[in-house]
């Protein structure tokens, strides 16, 4: 029975990997619980529960990030409101129709539609659309290096 669940553990870990670039996948969380799955199978003796704690809160700040990028670089460019509402829908309609074009493209098409809604000046819009993408891509590179965080205290706790 071990083995299996080590297995998929294992098998979190990586589709969780994946996951931080393929949209529809929860990747951050999957490797959470992957790295979770493997401390807890061997009682917490090789990779700490406080490791796993400080690996949570690294996985908690990813997650964030991941959502408040492309609003928070939009936002800092002036973005109205409508154009942060605007990024928050496009980044939800972009993460269940548009596959990865439409994650990364979803929340700067928004962005533009509710800034041309709330000034008609398609300069302002193009700047905020570049803007909430901008963000998005700062929040991949982001969640990658924190993955990476994870995995490397991870590795660290288990071998040493």
């Amino acid at each position: 029975m071990m083995d299996w669940l080590l297995i998929l553990g294992v098998l979190m870990v990586v589709v969780g990997i994946a996951g931080t670039l393929l949209p529809m996948l929860p990747g951050v969380p999957l490797v959470f619980a992957g790295l979770l799955l493997i401390a807890w199978l061997d009682g917490f003796t090789k990779v700490s529960i406080l490791s796993i704690v400080i690996i949570g809160v690294i996985a908690l700040t990813a997650w964030a990030i991941d959502f408040a990028a492309s609003f928070v670089t939009a936002k800092k460019v002036g973005a109205s409101k409508q154009a942060l509402w605007g990024t928050v829908i496009g980044g939800l309609v972009g993460l269940f129709f548009g596959g990865l074009a439409g994650i990364i493209l979803g929340p700067a098409i928004g962005a533009m539609i509710g800034e041309l809604m709330a000034h008609q000046d398609k300069s302002r819009a193009t700047t905020v659309g570049i803007a909430a993408g901008l963000g998005f891509v700062l929040a991949l590179v982001a969640k990658w290096v924190l993955t990476l965080l994870m995995l490397g205290i991870f590795t660290y706790a288990y071998y040493y």
